[in-house]
C-alpha cells in the first residue's frame, strides 16, 4: 500500500471530550433558585444567568475562579522566565571552545611560538559581543578537537533553535543531525514556500497539499488536513517568535540577529525561514506580529521554549477574554476546552464543560425564553419550579418552628372532582388505584416486559385524585413596594413570599382567585411575572387607601368567594388618593391619608375580608397604627422575621381556610400548625 493511501484511510483518535458518563446531571434547582432571587432583586434573567455561570454554585467553580487561575498561570509564565536562554546556552559553548583552544595553545610545545603567540593575541582580543565573537571565530582553524566541536555545537543549536521557533518539536529531532538531515529540512523549507505562495496565488490544489504531506508529514506533527489548517498553526507559531523578538531588549535582539548567520553555518536557511515568515504574514495579518511581552524570571527560555511560551500566553489571553463573556453574543460554548485542560489541567476543562451543559440546559429546557423585546426572562415553567421550591422552604421553615411534621400544603381535603394527576411529594389525596396500576403495566409492556410475571409500582407511575375546595376565596395579597422596602432588604422577601403563595394557590386551590397588588406612591394590580421582575422603587410614599381600593375591587368581583386580605408593609400610610385621580403625599402621614385608609378597611370588613397585617420592622409608629387597624376589623397582626414572611403568610391564607385547609391527623386547622403569634 502506498503512503498516500495510507494516509487515506488510517482512522483518527482524540480525547474524549463527552465528560465522566457517570457524573450526576448538572443541577438545575440550584441554578434556578440563585437566578430566581437575583432576578426578584432587580437584575434581568439573562444577567442573573450570567452571574449565576460567573459565581458557580455549591460544589461546582465558575467562571470568576477558573479567569482567576487563566490569570494566575499567566503571571506565573512571565514572572518565571526570561528570553535569553539562548543567547547564555551560545556564550557557554563560547566560553568552552575558547577555553579548550586556550589549554590546547599552552600543551602544543611542537607550535611555532609565532603562530601559538598570533592564536593567543586573537583570543584574548576577541570582542565582547558573543555574536561578533561567534562571526569573528567562523574562518579561525581550531588546534583543539574539543574547541572545534564545541563551536560546532552553536551553530547547530542556533539552526534547530531557529526551526524549533517554527516548527515545534525540531530542536530535539535535529539534534545529532546529519548533513542529509539538514538538506531534508532545506528541501521542506522550499516547497513549503512554493506550496504557500501558490495558495496565495489561488493556484494550489488538493492534490499538491497530498503530495507534499506525503513527503513532508513527519515535519508537522499536527496532521493538518488542509492549507487552511497547515496555515492556520504555522502562522500562530510564526507569529509568536515575533512576539518573543519583539519582547527581548535592543541588545538581546541585535546579538540574535547577528547569530543567526551563522545557523547550520549555511546562510540559505535564514533566507528560507525570512521567506517563510512573509509568507505567512501576508496569508495571515490578523494575527498578533507585533506584540511584545514582559518576562522579570531567571530561568532562561532558548527560542523554541520561548515561542511556545508566548502561544500559551496568546492562549491563556484568549481564554481569558472568552471566559469574561463581555464581548456580544458570548455563549459559554466560545470557551475552548482543549486550550483550557492545555493551560490548567483536566478538573477545570471538567469545570468549563459542567457550566457550558447548565447554560444550554437552562436554555434548551424551556426555563429562560426570549421576549419580544429581545431580553430573556423566567419562563412560567422556570416560575413554577421557583415557586414549588419556595413552597419547600416555608413547609420546612413552618416545620421547625412549630416542631411539627412537615406540612406539605396537600391541598383541600373536599369532594372528588373526576379528574387524575400524577403524585407530587408531599401529596395526601387518595391513589386512583385504577390508573396507577395501569401505568404500571404499561411502562412493563413498553420496558420489554411480560406483565403477567408480575408488576412493581414506581413512583412515577402513581397518580392521585384531585380535590375541590370546601369553600372558595378572593385573596388580595398587598405588598407594600415604597422605597423603605428597598433600602431596608426587604424587597426580595417580599418577591419571594407573594411567589410562594401565588404557587400555592395555582397547584393546590385552583379554585381560589388571587390578586396582587403593589402599593408605594400609588397602587396597582401585577401579574407574578411582572412583579417578580419589579425594580427596586425609590418613590416616596406608602399608599395603603389605594391598594386597599383595588382589593376591595377584586372582592365585588368574586361575590361567592370567601374574602381574604394579606397586608405586608413596613410603613404607615403617607398618600392616597384624591377625586380627581391624584396621588397626596404628606409625611409624617395627614390625618386625611389614614381616614382613607380606614374608609376602605372598613370597607373591606362589609365585604366579610379575614384580614391579617405582616408588620416588617420595629418602628413603635407603625406597630401601634397596624394593631389599631388590625382591632377595628377584628383582624390579626403577625410581626415576622424576614426569613419566616412566606411562612407567615401562607400559613395565615391556610388558616383562613379553615380546617379543610389542611390538618393535623384529623385535628383543628387554622394557622397554628403554621405561625405562632
Amino acid at each position: 500500500m502506498s503512503r498516500a493511501s495510507g494516509r487515506d484511510h488510517r482512522s483518527r483518535y482524540g480525547r474524549y471530550a463527552g465528560g465522566d458518563p457517570l457524573a450526576p446531571p448538572v443541577d438545575l434547582a440550584e441554578a434556578l433558585d440563585a437566578i430566581g432571587q437575583d432576578v426578584m432583586a432587580g437584575y434581568s434573567a439573562e444577567r442573573a444567568m450570567q452571574e449565576f455561570l460567573r459565581r458557580g454554585g455549591r460544589e461546582q467553580r465558575g467562571l470568576d475562579d477558573l479567569a482567576r487561575r487563566v490569570a494566575e498561570r499567566r503571571r506565573e509564565l512571565t514572572r518565571q522566565h526570561s528570553l535569553d536562554g539562548t543567547l547564555q546556552q551560545v556564550k557557554e559553548l563560547l566560553d568552552r571552545a575558547v577555553l579548550e583552544e586556550r589549554k590546547q595553545l599552552a600543551r602544543d610545545v611542537t607550535m611555532d611560538d609565532g603562530d601559538r603567540a598570533l592564536r593567543e593575541m586573537q583570543l584574548d582580543n576577541l570582542p565582547a559581543s558573543t555574536a561578533a565573537a561567534v562571526t569573528e571565530l567562523s574562518s579561525y582553524d581550531w588546534q583543539s578537537g574539543d574547541a572545534r566541536e564545541a563551536y560546532e555545537q552553536i551553530k547547530d543549536l542556533l539552526g534547530r533553535e531557529l526551526l524549533d521557533q517554527r516548527f515545534a518539536g525540531m530542536k530535539q529531532a535535529l539534534e545529532n543531525a546529519t548533513d542529509e538531515d539538514r538538506a531534508a529540512v532545506q528541501e521542506m523549507l522550499s516547497d513549503l514556500n512554493d506550496l504557500l505562495e501558490a495558495h496565495a496565488r489561488g493556484e494550489d490544489t488538493d492534490e499538491q497539499f497530498r503530495e507534499f504531506m506525503d513527503k513532508h508529514g513527519d515535519f508537522f506533527p499536527e496532521d493538518s488536513q488542509s492549507v487552511d489548517e497547515l496555515l492556520d498553526a504555522l502562522a500562530a507559531r510564526s507569529a509568536a517568535a515575533q512576539r518573543m523578538l519583539s519582547s527581548m531588549s535592543p541588545d538581546q535582539r541585535a546579538e540574535l540577529e547577528a547569530l543567526a548567520g551563522q545557523a547550520f553555518g549555511s546562510p540559505q536557511l535564514m533566507e528560507s525561514l525570512s521567506r517563510l515568515d512573509g509568507n505567512l504574514r501576508s496569508l495571515r495579518p490578523g494575527e498578533d506580529w507585533d506584540g511584545s511581552e514582559q518576562f522579570s524570571g531567571e530561568q532562561g527560555l532558548g527560542l523554541g521554549d520561548g515561542t511556545g511560551v508566548l502561544q500559551d500566553l496568546a492562549e491563556l489571553d484568549a481564554l481569558s477574554e472568552q471566559l469574561s463573556q463581555s464581548y456580544g453574543g458570548a455563549r459559554l460554548d466560545d470557551v475552548d476546552l482543549d486550550a483550557l485542560r492545555r493551560q490548567l489541567g483536566e478538573d477545570a476543562a471538567v469545570d468549563a464543560r459542567t457550566l457550558q451543559e447548565l447554560e444550554r440546559a437552562l436554555r434548551d429546557h424551556g426555563l429562560l425564553r426570549r421576549g419580544t423585546d429581545g431580553q430573556l426572562r423566567l419562563s412560567p415553567k422556570a416560575m413554577r419550579q421557583l415557586g414549588k421550591a419556595l413552597l419547600r422552604d416555608v413547609a420546612e421553615r413552618s416545620s421547625a418552628r412549630q416542631g411539627e411534621r412537615d406540612v406539605r400544603l396537600a391541598g383541600a381535603a373536599g369532594e372528588r372532582s373526576g379528574a387524575t394527576r400524577a403524585w407530587e411529594f408531599g401529596d395526601t389525596e387518595p391513589w386512583d388505584v385504577t390508573r396507577t396500576v395501569g401505568n404500571a403495566v404499561r411502562r412493563v409492556v413498553g420496558e420489554g416486559g411480560d406483565p403477567r410475571g408480575g408488576v412493581r409500582l414506581t413512583v412515577d407511575d402513581v397518580e392521585v385524585v384531585e380535590t375541590e375546595a370546601r369553600t372558595q376565596a378572593a385573596v388580595a395579597l398587598l405588598v407594600d413596594t415604597s422605597f423603605s422596602m428597598a433600602m431596608d432588604g426587604r424587597w426580595v422577601p417580599m418577591k419571594r413570599t407573594a411567589l410562594a403563595l401565588h404557587t400555592l394557590i395555582r397547584s393546590r386551590f385552583r379554585g381560589d382567585h388571587l390578586q396582587l397588588v403593589g402599593f408605594g406612591r400609588h397602587a396597582q394590580v401585577m401579574d407574578i411575572e411582572e412583579l417578580t421582575a419589579l425594580d427596586a422603587r425609590w418613590d416616596k410614599g406608602t399608599n395603603l387607601h389605594h391598594g386597599l381600593l383595588l382589593a376591595n375591587r377584586h372582592f365585588r368581583k368574586h361575590p361567592n368567594a370567601q374574602p381574604v386580605l394579606l397586608v405586608v408593609t413596613d410603613g404607615e400610610p403617607t398618600s392616597h388618593l384624591e377625586s380627581d385621580g391624584e396621588v397626596f403625599f404628606a409625611y409624617p402621614p395627614h390625618p386625611l391619608t389614614i381616614a382613607h385608609a380606614v374608609r376602605e378597611l372598613d370597607a373591606a370588613a362589609r365585604l366579610g375580608a379575614q384580614t391579617t397585617f405582616f408588620r416588617l420592622g420595629e418602628d413603635p409608629g407603625l406597630a401601634r397604627f397596624v394593631q389599631q387597624m388590625a382591632d377595628r376589623v377584628d383582624g390579626r397582626v403577625i410581626a415576622p422575621e424576614l426569613d419566616d414572611l412566606g411562612a407567615a403568610v401562607v400559613g395565615s391564607y391556610l388558616g383562613s381556610r379553615g380546617p379543610a385547609a389542611y390538618s393535623e391527623g384529623g385535628g383543628g386547622g387554622g394557622r397554628g400548625v403554621w405561625v405562632g403569634d
